[in-house]
């Protein structure tokens, strides 16, 4: 066996210093590296198997990042202590690696290449998501798999105004933009970007400073590859005869010419095209029982031949005759409609239509208790703010098993929710957890985007205060060498034909999201421009429509929805809520029917359905949480009654003495001639001593007194009641009221003035 040889190689992300090295780990794999930045580390390996399966007509490509919670120290929350399914941003990582790499392998490659990140350390200063393009790009330069890079992923913020390149996740929480994009030295390739109205003009400008970032991390690469790379193996290719791409151009070109001219609806066309391939089918299917066995014709060769036939002549049509499949011109949107209210007692339903994609989105609103929960290696811990998308088979009038979100259903939920993450009020502002779904009910282009104006409309529906509406547009492209289309609102065979898929989201006053994927080297900053600009333009008419059904949020919440209160407590007075094992909550939450949810900060949220039971529940809350205030006046409740005075509880759990002179605006002879346990009564502080002891007075709220008042007047009745027993002595002259009484310094908690009998059995 070779002695292993180990390589470093250094370069500069952004202010940081990236360390890339290979040989050390998984020598057997067709290339792995392992890369640093700070105390961010990744391993990353990219296998490719030998053979190919009998039979397989496609490329067999896995990517996949696996997130590890050793990487910050933690053990997983599951039941079984280990990593289970992948959360969604792990998802999300994988799928913006796999966008990168995928369009750079040979066109026709069948060998299964597998590539897999590893998180080994995060040190909770950096994402690892671009990081993780540079790694598998590595890891394929200097394996023995072919491949078109290198590749390098940037992130760019605008902080301040300025434009940042590989921002710190603390600092990214002052930015305005977040951008991730990838590409080669030569062209960008993958965009995907969430944003707070960031204009078009910057957005440009951001794009075209990641690119040049880029090239500089492709140039180690190259460096690597010279250095440590493997000779690159050969691969096994799906190949079609080109003469047989002729013979099958000759047969079916005038027909399939005359379906794209004369059939704009979708479902007539495909109809059209189906009978054609099984015509055509059958014919070579006649042919081929007159060949032998080793001449015969693969009819997936002819049926995929007509499919290359059927995209020429698409594409050649909307370049040189600007006109697409279903007739528009290439900024016409197709119909558009918006509706809300539509489906009854949820909180807020939006239904969004353009063209035959339709989608219905529905919003529900909890408490803070419904936040989500992650179990991930970001910093971030809860997730108050969620955007679900379903896509399920009838929505294109198939029929297959539901397993549950595909890679690309949280994807696209994904970015349906961060085009709407910037006008999501704060939780000071409106403290609700906040769920969308999306269901496509139809689809037939960017989906994705009309879940964004869905979302809008069933956000207003519900009450939500949006800072603005947001309206979402795909865009495409056809580029016939020098001969350019740039396409508003693609349908699904222009996504599928095109070159390009570009979506673009935000409000009137800019940009909030953004996701593009390219399939050609070529895309200059002039059609980025261009792009970018017809997006805007149909943008503004959409939201037009949007705001023809919804002109802003309904200024109240549906009757169904919780009615949510926020208060601040002490934080010292946390524990007096909650009581000892929950009881106190719990039975606050069972006598009003409420959801309370305290934070470790004191701020406090009361959910119920009824707006009374709410405010009952926040009167316990306040009566546990407040202190006695000089000069606050309070209703009471009488607990006991002495010759004396009264005690009365005017807080829960707080008790104070109203004595016999404070009881009336007129002299009272006997107490309990006037008052019975249990009689409420409202009483003024007019004194709290050092040891907590309160004294009330009930004759300062009768007279309107002042505290001073009250006091003078408390303190002339105490020199009278002090020079002679009878019915008035001073709690403060006969050993105070818990201690012992006028009538002879009986303790009021054992044996009392009248003979040791206790009150309180």
């Amino acid at each position: 066996m070779s002695e292993r040889q180990i390589h470093t190689f250094k370069t500069m992300f952004g202010q940081q210093e990236l360390i890339i090295e290979t040989g050390r780990l998984a020598e057997q794999a067709g290339g792995a590296v392992t890369v640093r930045i700070g105390d961010t580390m990744l391993f990353c390996s990219a296998t490719m198997s030998k053979h190919v399966r009998e039979g397989q007509d496609f490329f067999p490509l896995t990517v996949e990042y696996e997130e590890k919670l050793y990487a910050v120290g933690r053990i997983p929350g599951s039941f079984q202590r280990r990593e289970g399914r992948p959360s969604d941003q792990a998802i999300l990582i994988s799928r913006v690696i796999d966008r990168t790499l995928r369009p750079l392998f040979p066109k026709d490659m069948l060998n299964e290449v597998q590539v897999i990140t590893l998180s080994l350390a995060s040190d909770q200063q950096y994402d690892v998501d671009m990081l993780g393009i540079f790694a598998a790009s590595a890891a394929l330069m200097i394996s023995n798999i072919p491949w078109n890079g290198p590749v390098a992923g940037v992130r760019i913020g605008l902080i301040d105004g300025e434009l940042v390149v590989n921002p710190t996740i603390p600092q990214m929480e002052h930015s305005k933009l977040d951008l991730r994009v990838s590409g080669t030295a030569e062209a960008i390739n993958m965009v995907e970007c969430a944003a707070n109205e960031v204009d078009e003009e910057t957005m440009l400008r951001a794009l075209a400073l990641a690119h040049e970032t880029i090239k500089g991390l492709v140039a180690v690469q190259v460096e690597m590859r010279a250095v440590a790379g493997k000779e690159k193996s050969p691969i096994h290719e799906y190949l079609i005869d080109p003469a047989l791409i002729d013979e099958v151009r000759q047969r079916t070109q005038a027909e399939i010419r005359e379906i794209v001219v004369s059939m704009t609806a979708r479902d007539d066309r495909n109809e059209a095209m189906e009978i054609l391939r099984e015509t055509v089918r059958a014919e070579y299917q006649a042919r081929n029982a007159e060949l032998p066995a080793d001449q015969q014709i693969n009819l997936k060769h002819v049926k995929d031949a007509i499919e290359i036939v059927l995209k020429e002549q698409v594409r050649h049509r909307i370049v040189h005759e600007g006109v697409r499949p279903d007739g528009r011109s290439m900024t016409e949107i197709r119909p558009l409609s918006a509706m809300v209210g539509f489906v009854p007692r949820v909180h807020g339903s939006g239904l969004f239509q353009r063209g035959q994609t339709q989608v219905l989105t529905i919003a529900t609103l909890g408490t803070p208790r419904d936040n989500q929960l992650l179990d991930g290696i970001d910093p971030e811990e809860t997730k108050r703010y969620m955007h679900h998308y379903n896509f399920p088979p009838y929505s294109t009038g198939e029929a297959y098993p539901l397993r549950g979100p595909k890679r690309r259903e949280i994807g696209h939920g994904a970015l349906a929710e961060n085009a709407l993450l910037a006008m999501i009020p704060s939780e000071e502002e409106f403290p609700y957890t906040i769920r969308l779904v999306s269901e496509v009910m139809s689809s037939n282009g960017s989906t994705s985007m009309a879940s964004v104006c869905g979302s809008t409309l069933a956000l207003m529906d519900a009450g939500v205060p949006i800072k603005r509406p947001v309206a979402g547009i795909a865009m495409g492209l056809i580029k016939e060498g020098d001969n350019v289309a740039v396409l508003t609102d693609i349908q699904g065979m222009e996504d599928h034909l095109g070159d390009m898929d570009f979506k673009v989201a935000g409000t009137a006053h800019g940009i909030t999201a953004l996701q593009m994927d390219i399939k050609i080297i070529g895309v200059t900053q002039e059609i980025m421009t261009q792009a970018l600009e017809q997006a805007r333009v149909a943008r503004l008419k959409i939201l037009d429509v949007i705001l023809q059904a919804i002109p802003a949020p309904r200024p109240e919440l549906s009757v169904y929805a919780p009615r949510m209160v926020t208060i601040r407590i002490p934080v010292d007075k946390i524990g007096a809520v909650i009581g000892p094992g929950g009881k106190t909550i719990r039975s606050i939450q069972d006598a009003t029917d409420v959801k309370i949810d305290i934070q470790e900060d004191g701020t406090t949220f009361v959910a119920g359905n009824d707006g009374l039971a709410v405010e009952t529940a926040i009167a316990r809350i306040r009566a546990l949480t407040e202190d006695a205030e000089i000069g606050q006046t309070y209703t009471g409740r009488i607990t006991r009654l002495e010759p004396y005075g009264a005690f009365v509880e005017f807080l829960p759990g707080k008790e104070g003495l109203v004595h016999v002179s404070q009881l009336s605006d007129t002299r009272i002879e006997n107490v309990e001639a006037e008052f019975k346990i249990n009689d409420e009564i409202m009483v003024m502080v007019t004194d709290v001593d050092p040891t907590g002891k309160v004294r009330l007075s009930r004759q300062a709220v009768l007279l309107g007194l002042t505290v001073e008042e009250a006091r003078e007047r408390d303190r002339a009745g105490g020199r009278g009641r002090s020079s002679g027993g009878g019915g008035g002595g001073d709690r403060r002259g006969g050993g105070g009221d818990r201690g012992g009484s006028d009538r002879g310094g009986g303790d009021r908690r054992g044996g009392n003035d009248r003979g040791g009998y206790d009150r309180r059995r």
